[in-house]
């Protein structure tokens, strides 16, 4: 039976059989030392059987071997123990060098990326490569136990479509058996009206954006939570969801997974349940003052200010995390609730982490007439089918909700600490790059 590196201390003493890639071979004073990697981590094995050392001659890294050995306690070894008087069988050799190395650190400068990913099959082999991506699956399971304890059903929306109903971002258009569909830009309809069955809905999945950006923070093809609440009884209750779910994730995230975020040097975490909220206006007013740069008349927040408020806000509050609200109304999609309070902006708020928009939370318009006149003042036509099932849902009744599009790998980047949006996501789309 096959034992797992993370289990071989249990053994000590025993003979056992373990399965891997051949993940590193140094020869030291005649000693042959190799480390097998398998799912959990590493077994080394001290090799001095002259026959033994023979079978490794030309196996490159990435030779799957199966070994079968005595477990010494070792605590400088791997998991506390190694194997000692090994048999070793080579299942599938590996003859080339491999183009890069996978046991040592994985560069991520910025002049390194094109290099990291177009040997992305390789380097995830790296240890601490593979922990970008276990805790971005460990992030994933956070918000799904954190939505199934709210009551969220789960859905699953089509990314193809007749039409890009919805505006905003540039399309991807494709032809569907001799019709013209796009790729969908969000989910952001179908669970809208998803709220008219169940209330409280959730997806994880693609979402696509034709935007000719070539920054850090931008991808073709990227990876959303979308969440959307009904019967709220103001926007707040849609921020404070986010809010609740954001801690929670996080914070288990920091508790549960220390070792692996120090390995990959990520920042301390400085997080509060409450976090610090301000106005659009506020953010320009106080960015401009502090920095001479006058931001007054933007619609939105520019990347310099959501840098300077979260460092604001980390450094006076003790919070990295900040909802910015209160857009004006020149900003809104057609679907957004204007503030009754305040016709000159809109219920929607962004949050932001470490300097970057994590996810835009406003407040539907969830009254037909409204809705229908919105859509008119946006330029957009109601009769259009693309727009029939959406405001269906409106006629049957859809009581008052909101929710958030929210940028799973730009959490992950953050909350690691990374570079760029491109280095949380394990096959990247941007204007340049559509392999591997």
């Amino acid at each position: 039976m096959r034992v797992l590196s993370r289990d071989i201390k249990q053994h000590v003493g025993k003979e056992i059989t373990i399965a891997g890639w051949v993940h590193k071979k140094r020869l030291l004073g005649g000693i042959t030392f190799i480390n097998v990697r398998d799912r959990t981590g590493l077994v080394q094995c001290v090799v001095k059987d002259a026959d033994e050392v023979e079978k490794l001659r030309g196996m490159q890294i990435g030779t799957i071997v199966t070994v079968s050995g005595l477990v010494n306690e070792e605590s400088r070894a791997p998991h506390g123990a190694e194997l000692h008087q090994p048999k070793i069988t080579v299942d599938v050799p590996v003859t080339e060098q491999p183009a890069i190395e996978v046991d040592k650190r994985i560069d991520h400068k910025p002049e390194n990326q094109d290099t990291l990913f177009e040997n992305r099959p390789l380097n995830v082999r790296n240890l601490q490569e593979q922990q970008i991506f276990r805790l971005r699956s460990e992030l994933n399971r956070y918000i799904r136990e954190f939505a199934h304890s709210q009551e969220f059903v789960e859905i699953q929306t089509p990314k193809l479509l007749a039409g890009a109903t919805e505006g905003g971002a540039e399309i991807f258009k494709l032809d569907y058996f001799g019709q013209e569909a796009t790729l969908a830009q969000s989910p952001q309809l179908y669970k809208q009206m998803m709220v008219g069955a169940f209330e409280r809905v959730f997806e994880i999945g693609p979402a696509f954006r034709a935007e000719p950006s070539m920054t850090t923070r931008h991808l073709s093809e990227t990876t959303m939570l979308d969440l959307e609440i009904g019967f709220i009884k103001d926007h707040d209750e849609v921020l404070q969801m986010v809010e609740k779910m954001v801690f929670q994730v996080l914070t288990n995230l920091y508790e549960e997974h220390a070792d692996e975020l120090q390995e990959l040097r990520a920042p301390e975490l400085v997080l509060k349940p409450d976090f610090p909220r301000y106005t659009v206006a506020q953010v320009h007013q106080m960015y401009t003052e502090a920095t001479g740069e006058d931001t007054t008349q933007e619609k939105d927040l520019i990347p310099a200010e959501e840098r300077w408020i979260c460092d604001y806000a980390k450094d006076k509050q003790g919070c990295e995390a900040v909802f910015v609200t209160e857009f004006p109304v020149e900003a809104m999609k057609f679907y957004h609730m204007i503030n009754p309070e305040n016709e000159k902006t809109v219920l929607w708020g962004d949050l932001l982490f470490r300097g970057l928009e994590i996810a835009t939370c406003p407040q539907r318009e969830h009254r037909y007439d409204v809705l229908v006149q919105q859509m008119k003042d946006a330029g957009l036509d109601p009769k259009h089918p693309g727009y029939k099932y959406y405001l269906e849902a409106f006629k049957n009744g859809l009581p008052a909700h909101g929710g958030c599009g929210f940028g799973i790998d730009r959490l992950v980047q953050k909350a690691i600490g990374l570079h760029s949006v491109k280095e949380a996501t394990l096959f990247p789309r941007d204007i340049n790059r559509l392999a591997p």
